[in-house]
């Protein structure tokens, strides 16, 4: 703007007119950057750090004596362009998946999965379904509100007990299936 008033000479009013712009916005001077140590810093932290996001940088500026909000940190660490660039996770097998034939006789292969629903009163009620993926059989169902892994290893145990034991259960991995109750029937049934 200054270029355009002193080569052409124009005035400041013209010149402001030609490009369009208000002259409030000319004549208001440049605050100074806030930012500009923290920013300095972070880029310093950054750099040497490669692998800290903004909560771990924030902590680090703490340390060293910076009275900052960890949104203000957030803010210049996005304006900076220091975000993480994530890796995409690779899924790889944790090993080779074999497809299992399907079953030839009863007790052979059977299912274990939850199915909820809810009363009229509101309340959720949850049933835990055992099939035999032979012949469709259900061999129990489990009713109840709460239904944990200790319920589930239970529910086997008694299974077991009346002397229905399938070869293998497939199950999902929702808590209840993954629980220490479920692993401590394993490796009891598995000593036996």
């Amino acid at each position: 703007m200054r270029h355009t008033i002193e080569a052409h000479g124009y005035s400041e009013l013209r010149a402001c007119q030609l490009i369009g712009m208000n002259r409030r916005t000319y004549r208001r001077p440049v605050k100074p950057d806030r930012d500009a140590e923290l920013r300095r810093r972070l880029r310093e932290l950054a750099e040497d750090r490669r692998r800290f996001g903004s909560p771990r940088l924030h902590i680090l500026l703490r340390r060293e004596g910076y009275v900052v909000n960890h949104k203000r940190v957030e803010r210049v660490y996005r304006e900076e362009g220091l975000s993480l660039r994530l890796r995409r996770r690779r899924k790889h097998p944790s090993r080779l998946r074999v497809v299992t034939p399907g079953p030839t006789e009863s007790n052979q292969h059977w299912a274990m999965d939850f199915v909820s629903d809810s009363l009229d009163n509101g309340r959720r009620i949850r049933v835990l379904t055992v099939v035999d993926l032979w012949d469709r059989r259900s061999p129990c169902l489990e009713p109840g509100q709460s239904i944990t892994g200790e319920r589930v290893a239970r529910m086997l145990e008694a299974l077991r007990l009346k002397g229905e034991c399938p070869q293998t259960i497939r199950l999902d991995n929702g808590p209840e299936f993954t629980s220490k109750a479920l692993d401590a029937l394993r490796m009891r049934t598995e000593s036996n």
